[in-house]
């Protein structure tokens, strides 16, 4: 939990973004797999917010090796299935 918790902590640092969340996370080699919600465009009403899911790459510590955004959706689409 404490490599989660850096890994947050750094990652709004470096983007200037918030995450809401983590809502995925594996083991890797040498460290964590982290999927970060975030908002990246707060609307009036915040279901039109342009949220966004970032995949972040963490050694065992929590320091980020590496991020990327997988996607972009408005904060009230749902996942189709």
């Amino acid at each position: 939990m404490g490599a989660a918790r850096a890994a947050l902590r750094e990652f709004e640092e470096l983007t200037g973004l918030a995450p809401e969340g983590i809502t995925g996370a594996r083991p890797q080699d040498d460290g964590w797999s982290f999927l970060l919600d975030v908002t990246e465009l707060d609307r009036i009403p915040a279901t039109s917010s342009v949220m966004a899911t970032y995949r972040v790459d963490a050694d065992q510590e929590g320091r980020i090796l590496q991020y990327e955004r997988l996607r972009r959706f408005h904060r009230s689409a749902t996942d189709q299935t």
